[in-house]
């Protein structure tokens, strides 16, 4: 069914708004430059009507902090077998970007900056150019979404492309215009299938977990192996992947930049800060009562979309920091959790299978 949104005015007697339509709809792309929060608080633009060299320009281009590439199609009005062809065309493009043909297309973008120095400052990470345009989304942009369209997408979502629709729309409030904003499918599996599906040579998932635990000012791997949890935050990008998680899965942890530190079974779900608990030896607590090493985005505990999320954890192995296992041709991804089919994922695991030997000790039990 066609995304479709209702506003009232509150009163004693609401008041539904008309629905009306921007005087240009070029309009659009120039409040998505001037804020481009109302696209998604995860991404950092990095490109504005890009040249493909194939006859066509790409209307937005953004990173997100995994260094993976969004690209935005706004319909404006075309088909909707056209944009989504256009878009696809584009997809082709956009996945052989070199670092240096992206560095070079910020420079356009943002004269005078630096890629590397604002996705820093963006993220509060360095960017790493191995991890740089490993996967891409597609977003379309409609002012309206049709039947054929939400047909399309769906199709090519549920083959793992990953590819959505944010549905924007207008209503008159007097002498204002208000825009309200809606998603044609959950944004975290379109995140997920640009994370499974990278550039490149693909298998079938082995079935093992991965986790990017920021070891960082707001949270603490040794409070996660004390308390049994695994957790993010700070946005919805970085906890929305921990919904991949059920009870039983098996998860392989890797602190960015240092390296692999534990393995572990997930025993619940995902949880907000505000509702997690966790055993102390004076009983069950808060673990923001508990969890003293970390911030943990207390200042966000109110917010459910930037709030710290923790999913219970039981360890099979764990090793502190300074004993993480580091090695060159390792998988790493800056995805919260994600569930890797590059085969490097599957070599990874067998290695550290050789370095955490208790992997499975929950399976020798008698």
């Amino acid at each position: 069914m066609p995304i479709r949104t209702a506003l009232w005015k509150v009163g004693t007697q609401p008041q539904p708004l008309a629905e009306s339509s921007l005087a240009k709809e070029q309009l659009l792309e120039d409040m998505i430059v001037a804020a481009p929060r109302m696209l998604s608080d995860e991404w950092m633009l990095i490109g504005r009507q890009v040249d493909t060299g194939l006859g066509g320009r790409i209307d937005l281009l953004a990173i997100a902090p995994d260094a993976s590439l969004v690209l935005i199609e706004l319909k404006r009005d075309r088909t909707p077998r056209e944009v989504v062809a256009q878009a696809l065309d584009y997809a082709s493009w956009v996945e052989k970007l070199r670092a240096e043909d992206i560095a070079a297309i910020y420079g356009r973008f943002a004269s005078g900056k630096s890629l590397a120095e604002d996705f820093h400052q963006r993220f509060g990470q360095a960017l790493d150019e191995d991890e740089l345009n490993q996967s891409h989304q597609i977003i379309v942009v409609a002012g309206l979404l049709d039947d054929s369209t939400e047909r399309i997408v769906a199709y090519l979502s549920e083959r793992d492309i990953p590819i959505n629709v944010l549905c924007f729309q207008v209503f008159t409030n007097c002498a204002e215009q208000l825009l309200s904003r809606a998603w044609l499918l959950d944004p975290v599996r379109t995140q997920v299938s640009a994370t499974t599906t990278p550039d490149g040579p693909t298998e079938p998932w082995n079935g093992e977990f991965y986790c990017s635990y920021g070891h960082i000012e707001s949270r603490s791997w040794a409070d996660a192996v004390d308390f049994g949890f695994i957790c993010g935050g700070g946005g919805a990008w970085a906890s929305r992947t921990l919904q991949l998680l059920n009870p039983g899965d098996r998860v392989w942890v890797k602190v960015p930049g240092t390296g692999f530190v534990g393995v572990g079974r997930v025993t619940g779900r995902s949880q907000p800060a505000s509702m997690f608990k966790v055993n102390t030896p004076g009983g069950e607590c808060s673990v923001l009562d508990a969890a003293k090493r970390g911030t943990y985005h207390r200042e966000f505990v109110d917010d459910p979309e930037r709030c710290e999320y923790f999913v219970p954890v039981h360890w099979l192995q764990t090793v502190p920091l300074e004993k993480a296992v580091q090695e060159i041709g390792l998988f790493g991804n800056q995805n919260t959790v994600c569930k890797p089919t590059t085969p490097k994922w599957r070599s990874t695991v067998e290695r550290l299978k050789e370095k955490f030997p208790q992997f499975d000790k929950e399976e020798r039990r008698p």
